[in-house]
């Protein structure tokens, strides 16, 4: 059954890839949602602009301050005279504004505010900032109310939509066997670790499935985003890690897969397009007609689906080495991948170095409890400290 209120969406991170498509879906579905606030970085002024003057929020935000001259003035040559909130504040302003759905697409740790905002003032939040959930699992936990938490990684909006399908009486733990979490196997996919020394950063950029920023795009070729995606997984469906079974599919089209008990699976199938699991989260008990294309079933295709190779990409056997330890250990995983990745980039660091070093630092953390932001944002902060230092002397 579908609603016929209007429903109003708080989006961060919109001018980014998430961002973007989730106003494509906003925009082809003008009877079924609106646009309460937007948030950004601040490093796209115009195109934050441009995105308010199309949907005419009550509030647009930027992380950070020194983009609000630049902004003002792109709003009013643009008649838009929405109200603008700057710095971290303002973002965690926005996600607290007043909406039906917070959609948080934010890259990396800078997340955790805002979907702590979010959480506190009731709004059902849409996460696409996977990290905020892995740094502030306890936190994020503790916040979150039953079904006030909707995943948008497409790999976790599928584990819903078949743990939905589970039978009459809706999801259920106990009948699960295991979580059958799928991975395209990035642009090295079949290469072993002596033939990932050399790659530049170039080459870890074209990734042969997904669009999307670079700092995930590297992560995806690192396998360090199927890491983040398995303690994701475990912390949105309480399913151990033991139970969470990682399988390489290059063609993207089965999302994830559940394993039940009795032996049957239940997978979710589409072709890789974010804008589903995006309409999913926003719909939210209800699907959006036409969201995205479906699979021909009238074309021959074959779907293969192989083993991870851990001694290639041991990011993963990392993950749930972090994940079991809990407290700030995710926090530090993902902290120190963050600075990696970016050394990577900018030529200082191998590709092979960069999970190489986030298990260095890892080892060297002193894991506690994460039992406020400032206990995360501690680690994280040393996490990001120790990994620029070693990442200068590599």
């Amino acid at each position: 059954m579908q609603s016929d209120t209007i429903r109003s969406v708080v989006l961060l991170g919109s001018t980014g890839s998430i961002g973007t498509q989730s106003l494509d879906v906003i925009a082809r579905n003008p009877g079924r949602f609106r646009v309460a606030a937007l948030a950004a970085g601040g490093g796209r002024v115009d195109l934050l602009a441009r995105q308010a003057a199309e949907f005419r929020p009550d509030a647009v935000a930027v992380a950070d301050p020194s983009a609000v001259p630049a902004l003002r003035e792109a709003l009013a040559a643009r008649g838009v005279t929405a109200r603008v909130l700057a710095g971290p504040e303002g973002v965690a302003e926005a996600a607290a504004w007043p909406s039906d759905t917070v959609l948080n697409g934010i890259t990396g740790a800078l997340g955790l505010t805002s979907t702590l905002a979010a959480l506190e003032a009731g709004r059902v939040l849409a996460l696409a900032n996977k990290e905020s959930l892995i740094i502030g699992g306890p936190l994020v936990k503790r916040l979150a109310k039953p079904g006030q938490l909707l995943p948008v990684d497409s790999e976790h909006a599928a584990l819903a939509q078949c743990l939905w399908a589970a039978g009459p009486t809706g999801p259920d733990a106990s009948a699960v066997r295991r979580l059958i979490v799928t991975a395209s196997g990035g642009p090295f996919r079949g290469r072993s670790r002596a033939e990932l020394t050399d790659v530049t950063p170039e080459q870890a950029l074209a990734h042969p499935t997904w669009s999307m920023g670079p700092v995930i795009t590297v992560n995806s070729a690192t396998l360090v985003n199927k890491g983040l995606e398995v303690i994701e997984a475990h912390l949105l469906f309480d399913i151990g890690f033991d139970r969470i079974t990682v399988v390489v599919h290059p063609q993207s089209v089965v999302h994830s897969m559940v394993e039940f008990v009795d032996g049957s699976v239940i997978a979710q199938a589409s072709p890789p397009d974010m804008r589903l699991p995006i309409a999913l989260a926003l719909g939210w008990p209800d699907r959006v007609a036409g969201a995205a294309p479906t699979v021909d079933w009238t074309r021959s295709s074959t779907w293969t689906f192989d083993p991870l190779d851990d001694e290639a990409f041991p990011a993963v056997a990392l993950a749930r080495q972090v994940g079991s330890a809990g407290g700030t250990a995710p926090a530090v995983y993902n902290a120190a991948n963050e600075v990696c990745v970016e050394a990577f980039l900018a030529g200082r660091l191998p590709f092979l170095g960069i999970v190489d070093t986030v298990a260095a630092v890892v080892s060297e953390h002193t894991v506690t409890r994460a039992d406020s932001v400032e206990e995360v944002l501690d680690a994280d902060g040393w996490a990001r400290a120790r990994a620029r230092e070693l990442t200068a002397t590599a």
